[in-house]
């Protein structure tokens, strides 16, 4: 494809939507689909009469956000929720008319109006099985861009000036990170998009690539021309079916009009795009036991250095970003990299993608510009906790992460601040917890979760869980003594020091962050023989004259 075919590919495009005056749109993301979205599409398809399908399209779209209240719907301007397959015929009668009220959601409230999209900005908008729609939204402009009008070191150095840190949850510099793989051994570099997302509560990769597939891909191509690559791949768990597919779809669609594949643009670079599915391991989020789980090895873990951006896959210089990464580009490379530093706190550039999940009224996918508050994200955005209960504690960053209470309701989002609460940014997993929840409970949990997903090559990691999960069982069963707290303290700092990978080394954090902020529920666990909660089934005694 040329750019004048791009172009008029785009505006053909848009003179269509223009011409249809009206746009009824069913979210058919995963989340949606699971609550029969599709059958609301069929119904809605099937009700048009001949003469109404002249004027009206129906469009499956993307995730549109608010989870909890799907299947979401939108006609023309107007946004309707819990949408069952029987309401079609009332929501066809509706066009240009009085909009159903008892269906009505408001598009207006602070869960879309405290939002910034950037990643998001095509979700719920556009048909992510129909790569027209994604140009008509602007789709391939900043490939384009970066083959006619940018050297690679001009890409990386808006890709640097923009401040973006990976979204995988290290927080890296993505431009630092592209500079080294450019600056690798000549020859043959990779570029992989880790689509291995396993925290638990966590779901906003999977949104993205069932919303936006092709964003991904021309983030993958632009970083493939910055750095020198020409081959990429896509490590994705198998989970995920409607995501492959719909990858599949678009990498289809792309290598059709030569936007991805060989000399794109007429221009001398060539880029090709490859799916993984992986087994569905946590390790292999790790970097290292992703690389290895491509080559057909079993996913573990090897010592780092040297770094994939040194020797990665195969040996050779190797790019990693996470989808949420790959999906910020394209915006960076159309607008310039100084747009996007303007947004954000000083060292935390940009938006950030949350899966807000847990007791909290609004479950589902928000977009927040780093910087604004916990409590404006559990309280404004979030709607607060519901049924009346006390908010306690909110998971961020999954099993590597911890449990941050209420006295940082007011800290700011972003990486140094969680980290200094004892947290961190993960891939973007939040979890709400009311005063319901037993955090020494919330500890076994995610330490069960580590001891699971262990791949077991080194010895902290694969007897240091076993070993901490056993005496969080002791606590929550009420037979541990206060000698076992101070075996899980120590514990706790020999397998997050000695541990081979990350998954080791942060598997600890849930115990230590509920450690240091509800010490006094494990010692009510040992010293007294109750849970706080009333979650644990203590069967041992409880100390005279206490009630449970």
């Amino acid at each position: 494809m040329t750019p004048e075919e791009l172009q008029e590919q785009a505006e053909k495009r848009r003179a269509e939507q223009k011409d249809t005056p009206h746009q009824i749109r069913v979210c058919v993301a995963a989340g949606c689909i699971s609550t029969q979205s599709d059958q609301v599409k069929e119904a809605l398809v099937k009700g048009l009469s001949p003469e109404l399908q002249k004027t009206c399209q129906v469009n499956g779209v993307g995730c549109m956000g608010l989870c909890k209240e799907g299947p979401l719907v939108s006609v023309d301007d107007t946004l309707y929720k819990a949408v069952s397959a029987a309401d079609a015929p009332e929501l066809i009668n509706s066009l240009s008319q009085t909009p159903v009220q008892r269906l009505l959601c408001d598009s207006k409230a602070p869960f879309f109006s405290r939002q910034k999209k950037i990643v998001l900005e095509n979700s719920g908008k556009i048909n992510p099985e129909v790569i027209e729609d994604y140009i008509a939204a602007d789709g391939y402009v900043a490939l384009h861009k970066a083959l006619a009008e940018m050297t690679p070191l001009q890409v990386n150095e808006q890709v640097t000036i923009s401040g973006l840190r990976g979204r995988g949850g290290a927080g890296f510099p993505t431009g630092l990170k592209w500079s080294t793989v450019a600056k690798g051994a000549a020859g043959q570099k990779y570029v992989i998009c880790n689509a291995d997302e396993g925290d638990p509560g966590a779901f906003m990769d999977r949104s993205v690539l069932e919303s936006d597939p092709h964003r991904v891909l021309e983030g993958m191509a632009i970083a493939g021309y910055a750095v020198g690559a020409n081959q990429g791949y896509i490590y994705i768990r198998a989970e995920y079916p409607l995501a492959i597919q719909r990858l599949k779809l678009a990498i289809r669609q792309a290598e059709r009009l030569e936007l991805l594949g060989k000399n794109i643009f007429g221009t001398t670079f060539s880029f090709h795009v490859e799916l993984r599915i992986g087994a569905g391991a946590f390790v292999c989020g790790e970097e290292t036991a992703l690389i290895a789980s491509i080559e057909g090895k079993r996913g573990t873990p090897r010592p780092r250095p040297p770094f994939p951006a040194e020797s990665g896959l195969w040996g050779r210089p190797t790019l990693i970003n996470n989808v949420e990464t790959f999906a910020n580009i394209a915006p960076i490379l159309r607008n310039g990299g100084s747009w996007f530093a303007g947004i954000g706190t000083e060292k935390s550039k940009g938006t950030k993608v949350f899966a807000l999940a847990g007791k909290i009224t609004n479950t589902g996918l928000i977009e927040i510009p780093m910087g604004i508050t916990l409590r404006e994200i559990i309280f404004d955005i979030g709607g607060g906790i519901p049924d009346g209960r006390k908010f306690k504690a909110v998971q961020t960053g999954g099993p590597s992460g911890g449990c941050i209470p209420e006295q940082y309701l007011d800290m700011p989002i972003d990486y140094e601040s969680l980290a200094k609460a004892g947290s961190i940014m993960g891939s973007g997993g939040m979890i709400v917890m009311d005063d319901t929840s037993c955090m020494v409970d919330v500890a076994k949990f995610f330490m069960e979760f580590c001891m699971t997903e262990s791949c077991g090559k080194c010895v902290p990691c694969r007897v240091g869980t076993v070993q901490l999960h056993g005496l969080l069982c002791r606590i929550t069963d009420g037979t541990a003594t206060m000698d076992d707290l101070s075996q899980l303290e120590e514990l706790c700092d020999m397998v997050r020091s000695t541990s081979l990978c990350g998954l080791g080394q942060t598997a600890p954090n849930p115990v230590v962050s509920t450690l240091r902020y509800f010490k006094e529920e494990y010692l009510a666990h040992i010293q007294e023989k109750r849970c706080l909660a009333g979650v644990c089934k203590i069967t041992v005694p409880h100390a005279a004259g206490v009630s449970r």
